[in-house]
């Protein structure tokens, strides 16, 4: 297989490839690298952190926990607890850094895109991440069901307020609008009668889900044109078979791991596909395996997020954060913070990811991190709610990012390699002439400096 190829691959499934792994690659057919890049996620390993000192908040509502150690003690155990959302952020960044299974954790990513929620409840949305890693590449059908019922996206959504005398309409609208459907693509009477089947729908302290019957309205509902007793499975089921449904999913996977500039007759293909079972594993084989996710006009042309753009790096040369609080900076000054999207419609991505402010800071961030560079990192954008609060209160950073850079293993790698062929194996995107006649007359005493200078260019920013 072509390293260009490869490269792309491993970009689109994940973030970047190991240039010893490369290498081995090279003499293998696609058929069998997309096997083995498939066959290394297969396995499903949960993010845990470590939470026993909040074994309190676990399993008693707030009411009664209260009572038993009073409020003061109550508000410490709420700041741990989101201490311990920023602490998944940084676990989930490792994770992305580090795994094998690179496939699994970027659709993870991507579904946490999809399925929108954030949550300060550290139990709850752990374990909400861990349903989109455990589902990223499995039954579409079975992800919805589950996702609905995890305890975050129950309190995002409002949908435990969600009562048979007085439905909260705010889960179903989401649901179809961004999550199945979207907009345009049902009626309000269908907001209505979904939102009654889906009455009663809660969950335990701990997180597991409950119907609480009392408040499930058992009356005949009318949607989509069927009429029954439905319950919140049953609306899901409706709306996985509305066609619509598998071609705004492709849409979406097209978009992230294609082209944002869709091509309706691959998107068509893609759907057929995916309607006929919804197995999203099958989906994404079948687009790794096409010759035209090969083709001149799909390969880097994509604007890497700003995660994709600090994991990328962080695989290349292995840097760890001495003060972790500096991760949440760099998230906040690229607009991209894990497990605190935007809003119930995520990120929008794409050119979203880049204006003034934004690409002077993505292409100063290799020299902020590998060259204690110093560097403005005042906040960036405004707050509105606890969360936001909490990370804005955080301590502010030093003037300078205090990293340990294991350049030892990056001499290993890529020590050996001629300037030109480090310059292949990191851009993958044309280079504009201008570039190409900077890099020519740069003076090259190291690969350390010329990795640096390559992943400070505007053609490291696309994939």
């Amino acid at each position: 297989m072509k390293q260009k190829y490869i490269q792309h691959l491993y970009w689109r499934a994940g973030f970047g490839i190991n240039v010893e792994v490369l290498h081995i690659l090279k003499s293998k057919s696609r058929s069998s690298v997309v096997s083995n890049l498939f066959s290394l996620s297969d396995p499903i390993v949960p993010i845990q952190i470590d939470l026993t000192e909040l074994n309190a908040i676990k399993n008693k509502f707030p009411k009664k926990l209260i009572t038993e150690i009073g409020q003061e003690a109550f508000q410490k155990l709420q700041q741990k607890s989101q201490s311990k959302v920023r602490d998944l952020n940084h676990c989930w960044i490792d994770r992305l850094t580090e795994t094998n299974s690179v496939l699994r954790e970027k659709m993870t990513l991507f579904w946490a895109n999809i399925f929108v929620c954030r949550d300060i409840h550290i139990f709850h949305v752990q374990r909400y991440n861990n349903t989109l890693r455990k589902f990223a590449l499995g039954d579409f059908r079975k992800f919805v069901k589950a996702i609905c019922r995890e305890a975050s996206m129950s309190k995002y959504l409002n949908n435990r307020q969600n009562h048979k005398n007085k439905p909260n309409e705010n889960f179903a609208r989401e649901l179809m609008e961004f999550f199945t459907l979207g907009i345009g693509n049902y009626t309000e009477q269908d907001i209505k009668e979904s939102a009654r089947s889906f009455t009663g729908w809660s969950f335990k302290q701990n997180g597991d889900f409950i119907l609480r019957k009392r408040q499930h309205d058992y009356g005949e509902k009318t949607f989509f044109g069927k009429t029954g007793n439905f319950n919140g499975d049953d609306i899901i089921d409706i709306i996985l078979n509305q066609k619509q449904c598998a071609q705004f999913i492709c849409e979406k996977i097209y978009s992230y791991f294609v082209n944002p500039c869709i091509n309706q007759k691959n998107l068509e293909e893609l759907t057929n596909i995916f309607y006929k079972n919804y197995n999203i594993k099958e989906v994404m084989m079948h687009i790794f395996n096409s010759d035209w996710f090969y083709n001149e006009q799909n390969i880097g042309v994509k604007i890497k997020s700003p995660i994709e753009l600090l994991v990328g790096m962080r695989r290349v040369v292995p840097v760890t954060f001495n003060k972790k609080n500096q991760l949440n900076h760099i998230q906040k000054m690229m607009g991209q913070v894990l497990l605190y999207p935007d809003n119930v419609s995520g990120w929008n991505g794409d050119k979203n990811w880049i204006d003034s402010n934004t690409l002077m800071f993505r292409m100063n961030l290799a020299s902020l991190i590998l060259n204690n560079r110093v560097i403005n990192l005042e906040e960036k954008g405004g707050f509105e709610d606890s969360f936001d609060q909490y990370y804005n209160n955080a301590s502010q950073p030093d003037s300078y990012m205090k990293t340990t850079i294991n350049w030892d293993i990056f001499d290993k790698k890529y020590g050996s390699l001629s300037p030109k062929e480090l310059k292949q194996f990191l851009i993958i995107s044309q280079i504009d002439e201008d570039t190409e006649l900077f890099l020519d007359n740069l003076e090259i005493n190291s690969n350390r400096n010329f990795c640096i200078q390559l992943m400070s260019i505007p053609e490291y920013q696309i994939c």
